[in-house]
């Protein structure tokens, strides 16, 4: 027998139990949990300003499990061409509904509004939020869940515009003023529009003030759907007729002008 102190020399030290390795570098996995207030994207951001400022510019950094899809899903589709696009699709919609391309707008006008009174109404619930503490407030952000209620609010705004400027071009088109056509249809149609808007607006409630597990996702989602709602119902809603008669007589101006336009180059021919 021979003692394994002829060969060897045996230390204890102390090291980790097992070493791990990302793309073949060695590497130190870091778990780390935002705190209450904060989003994932913002503990991230954090992160990584502090490895860059500590750590030696040979070493490097990646994500792993959600971390990893979030960034993934952050270099996709940005919101903003999702609302662009889906802006254009309701106006071509509305330009083959009534066969013009200048009609639409008095449609699409009142969604600017509605889209300030949702992230209004966001900023306000936030506000309140911090300063006063109830178990169905909560830190709101312009998340996910925010951006869906924005894609309901242009189908749900451009609907009530709807109403008005439909029955307004049919008044105009039985030979009534372009300004007492839009007067009319804006009398006429404001009481279902609040009617219908106000029902939606309370059926949203549940939304605003829910609890319990995913309670975050609905409060945002309701929050956004009713700011939009009471902008385009309290503010939009007057604002439909001015935008039709307006793009309506300038419209009808160009058109003039196009036809003069055309009358004029034509060679004149005389009578013999």
């Amino acid at each position: 027998m021979v003692p394994l102190s002829a060969f060897a020399r045996i230390e204890r030290r102390v090291g980790p139990e097992f070493t791990m390795r990302y793309n073949l570098y060695p590497c130190a996995q870091i778990n780390a949990t935002p705190a209450a207030g904060y989003t994932s994207d913002q503990a991230m951001k954090a992160l990584e300003q502090v490895f860059a400022q500590t750590m030696p510019p040979e070493m490097g950094y990646d994500y792993l499990g959600m971390s990893f899809q979030q960034k993934q899903a952050q270099r996709g589709v940005a919101p903003a061409a999702i609302f662009s696009f889906s802006l254009l699709f309701v106006f071509l919609i509305l330009a083959a509904l009534y066969e013009s391309w200048s009609l639409p707008f008095s449609v699409l006008l009142s969604t600017p509004i509605a889209v300030c009174g949702a992230f209004g109404m966001l900023y306000l619930r936030r506000v309140v939020t911090g300063e006063f503490v109830s178990p169905f407030l909560v830190q709101i952000e312009n998340n996910v869940f925010a951006q869906i209620g924005l894609v309901m609010i242009i189908g749900l705004v451009a609907k009530n515009a709807v109403l008005i400027v439909e029955f307004a071009r049919a008044e105009h088109e039985r030979g009534t003023p372009l300004a007492e056509a839009a007067l009319t249809g804006a009398r006429l149609r404001l009481r279902p529009i609040l009617m219908t808007s106000f029902a939606f607006i309370l059926g949203c409630v549940p939304l605003w003030v829910a609890s319990g597990s995913g309670a975050v996702a609905r409060q945002v989602m309701g929050t956004t759907v009713i700011g939009g709602m009471l902008a385009a119902s309290l503010i939009a809603v007057f604002l439909i007729p001015m935008s039709f008669y307006f793009i309506e007589r300038l419209g009808r101006k160009s058109e003039r002008l196009a036809a003069r336009e055309l009358v004029s180059s034509q060679p004149s021919k005389t009578m013999q």
